[in-house]
């Protein structure tokens, strides 16, 4: 027999020339899990230091940043009551609204006092307009709170309104 014919028959050869004498195919394979797994353990070590550093090296505020964060004060407007615009082979709705504005300090609320029939002006005229499907669902609700907070601050210029609360919203 020839060595081809030998070799091809022998399992024994096949396996011989894989892994050598000295089994060289296995730690090969060794080898590679021993790098993946390192390469694992490396990406975890860097994920969970800069947790660490993002979590908790910023450390507590300073006194500095707290006294910097004012609290707002709030400016109640008088409670508004609009029929909205009433679509076709529909009964008259109303909408009843308690908001207040959300201000920096009080010197704003001393520019807004003088023009607050402007603002309630500007105010019945947008609501006037509306129609029950323009309020519906939180959407509606933030595009309403937009459009208020513009139109204030719009009548109170160079005062400016930081935001809009509703206390109290009542469609029927």
């Amino acid at each position: 027999m020839s060595d081809d014919t030998a070799s091809a028959d022998d399992p024994d050869a096949e396996g011989a020339d894989e892994t050598g004498e000295d089994g060289a195919a296995p730690k090969k394979k060794l080898n590679k899990f021993v790098l993946i797994g390192a390469a694992a353990a490396l990406v975890l070590a860097l994920g969970g230091g800069a947790a660490f550093f993002f979590l908790f090296m910023g450390g507590p505020p300073s006194g500095e940043a707290m006294a910097a964060a004012k609290p707002s004060i709030f400016y109640d407007l008088p409670e508004m009551t609009v029929n909205l615009s009433a679509e076709e082979g529909q009964k008259e709705q109303f909408l009843k609204l308690n908001i207040s504005l959300e201000v920096a300090d009080q010197s704003v609320i001393d520019l807004i006092e003088p023009n607050m029939p402007r603002v309630l002006d500007a105010f019945q005229v947008y609501l006037r307009e509306l129609r029950k499907s323009d309020l519906e669902g939180s959407a509606g609700l933030y595009l309403l709170k937009e459009e208020l907070r513009r139109r204030v601050n719009i009548a109170v210029q160079p005062a400016e309104v930081d935001g809009i609360l509703f206390k109290e919203i009542l469609v029927q």
